[in-house]
């Protein structure tokens, strides 16, 4: 599954599911993927046969959407892509980090929070469990969380900063890059180093991490297909049942773990945040 020549950044959720992230991985022979309440990404061979996309169906549940997230393959006969966005990868090229005085640690006890806060500013898929991936740091003004950054998937060597989001009254403020360079900072003080992901499309997102001191690595796409209820038949797709679990989680089965409201990769397509980064993945 893993090609010598490709860079653990080529594949990020194949690298963390195989790697740091072991204990969430869910399998299904060759296809793995995480939780469907922690986070989204899954991890196809390069060359998935028509074994793997049988499998994957099974792991998402017959009829759901499947994430493809930095798939660069075809479809198969009898799948629909339902949403494709072009996608960059920057990774940390000089970043200046440094902890925030104001920045507080995140755990479960906040996650009621933290979903308003997405919910409210919308930078991607945030679910119950994605607390548990590593790292997240929030600002609070009067006792309530108005911005908060953390760490999503965990290539060896490499963590990436996710869930950058402000308050819309609190933008403008610099507090999304202060927290983008405080988690940042952590990531470095583990002898790894940051990178990320955002829209293609976010041209001034892009512009003000490179600020920081993030550079552009690769190009990569965001998509999701569904099987058609013809393909499922052909396939010899059982019925929605977890795939076998690797480290100490339980595949769930026929969950929806596409796009959120916002689209596939955050509100990609949003006008810019007043000085802020916008949203990444």
């Amino acid at each position: 599954m893993w090609p010598d020549h490709t860079h653990v950044l080529d594949r990020p959720a194949l690298a963390a599911l195989t790697g740091p992230h072991a204990r969430f991985a869910e399998r299904r022979g060759r296809v793995l993927r995480y939780p469907p309440d922690v986070t989204p990404w899954q991890a196809l061979p390069e060359q998935p046969d028509a074994d793997d996309w049988a499998d994957a169906v099974v792991l998402a549940g017959p009829g759901a959407e499947v994430p493809l997230l930095g798939f660069h393959g075809e479809v198969p006969d009898g799948w629909d892509i339902t949403f494709r966005v072009e996608g960059v990868q920057l990774v940390d090229d000089g970043l200046v980090t440094a902890p925030d005085p104001e920045a507080v640690p995140l755990g479960p006890a906040d996650v009621p929070e933290i979903l308003d806060l997405v919910a409210r500013t919308q930078p991607g898929p945030f679910l119950p469990r994605t607390i548990e991936l590593g790292t997240y740091l929030g600002i609070r003004r009067d006792g309530a969380l108005i911005a908060m950054a953390g760490e999503r998937l965990h290539p060896p060597g490499w963590t990436e900063i996710s869930a950058v989001c402000t308050d819309p009254a609190h933008r403008g403020e610099g507090l999304a890059s202060r927290l983008v360079l405080a988690v940042a900072h952590g990531i470095r003080e583990r002898g790894e180093t940051p990178f990320l992901h955002t829209g293609a499309g976010n041209t001034h997102a892009i512009r003000l991490y490179e600020a920081l001191g993030f550079r552009l690595r690769r190009k990569t796409v965001f998509m999701g297909a569904r099987p058609s209820a013809a393909y499922v038949r052909r396939a010899h797709v059982p019925g929605a049942h977890g795939g076998a679990a690797i480290g100490g989680a339980g595949a769930g089965a026929g969950a929806d773990v596409g796009a959120t409201d916002a689209g596939p990769v955050g509100d990609s397509a949003a006008p810019p945040h007043d000085g802020e980064p916008l949203p990444v993945t």
